[in-house]
C-alpha cells in the first residue's frame, strides 16, 4: 500500500469540527460540499453505533448542528442518507481492493496461490483500518452490522460490494482448479463473517482471551484471517 499512499491519502474525509448555521441553509463558514461531508461525518459515526432504525434524520441534525431540511435538501430521505454514507468509502475501498488483486494476478501470473489471493483482498481493508482514523473506524462498525442485518443489511452489500466479491471469487477459483461455484461461495461466506467480525473491533476476543488476544491487533487478525481461511476454501473445495 505505500505506493498508494499519496493517491488514497486524498481520500480521506478530513475531520471537521462542528458548525453552527442558520436554519435550513449551509453554514456560512463551510460551503456545500464542506456541509454535506460534516453531515455524512456525522450520520456515519450515529449509524455505526445505533444502526439504520436507530438513528432518525433529526438525531444527525442536531449532532452537526444544522436544520433538518437541509438535511433533506442534500440527501432526500433518512435512507438516502445512509446509502450516500456506504456510496461514499465503497467507492474508495472497492478501487483499492480491485487494484490490489488485479496486481496481485499480474504479479503471480499462473502461479496464483489462495493465500496470495486472499491476501490481496484483505490488505485495503488493513490499510484503512490502521491509517484511516476514526471516520473509517466508524465505517467499519457500520459495515459490519450491514453484513449481518437480515432486513436492510444484505441488499445494502450486494449494491455496493458484490462487484469485487465477484472477482475474488474468479480468482480464487484460478487459484483452485476444479473447485465447485457452490463450495467457493459457501467458502466465502465464511470469510467474509470473520472479516465482518475482526472489522467491526468489538472487543469480544479481548475478553475471551483475556487480554492475550486483542481485537484491535489487526496485523495479526488479517495475517490469521489469510492462513485460516486459505485452508479453509481448500478443505471445502477438495470433496469435488
Amino acid at each position: 500500500m505505500k505506493d498508494k499512499d499519496l493517491q488514497v491519502a486524498t481520500a480521506t474525509p478530513a475531520p471537521r469540527t462542528r458548525v453552527q448555521g442558520r436554519r435550513g441553509r449551509p453554514p456560512k463558514s463551510a460551503g456545500p460540499s464542506g456541509t454535506s461531508e460534516l453531515i455524512l461525518d456525522v450520520a456515519e459515526d450515529l449509524f455505526s453505533k445505533h444502526g439504520l432504525h436507530g438513528v432518525s434524520i433529526r438525531d444527525v441534525a442536531n449532532e452537526a448542528g444544522v436544520d433538518t431540511a437541509l438535511l433533506h435538501y442534500y440527501f432526500g430521505t433518512k435512507r438516502g442518507l445512509f446509502d450516500a454514507v456506504v456510496k461514499r468509502r465503497s467507492e474508495i475501498l472497492n478501487i483499492d481492493r480491485m487494484a490490489s488483486l488485479d496486481a496481485y494476478a499480474r504479479e503471480a501470473g499462473d502461479q496464483l496461490t489462495t493465500e496470495g489471493v486472499i491476501d490481496a483482498f484483505l490488505q485495503p481493508l488493513l490499510y484503512w483500518g490502521e491509517k484511516g482514523g476514526p471516520g473509517w473506524k466508524h465505517y467499519f462498525a457500520l459495515i459490519s452490522q450491514a453484513n449481518a442485518n437480515p432486513v436492510w443489511g444484505g441488499e445494502t452489500m450486494a449494491r455496493y460490494f458484490d462487484t469485487v466479491i465477484h472477482r475474488l471469487i474468479d480468482l480464487l477459483k484460478e487459484s483452485l482448479p476444479g473447485a465447485r461455484d457452490e463450495d467457493l461461495y459457501w467458502a466465502y461466506h465464511n470469510l467474509s463473517g470473520a472479516l465482518t467480525l475482526t472489522i467491526g473491533e468489538t472487543g469480544r476476543l479481548d475478553r475471551l482471551s483475556d487480554g492475550l488476544c486483542r481485537s484491535g491487533d489487526l496485523k495479526t487478525a488479517y495475517t490469521v484471517m489469510t492462513r485460516f481461511a486459505a485452508a479453509g476454501f481448500r478443505a471445502v473445495c477438495a470433496r469435488a
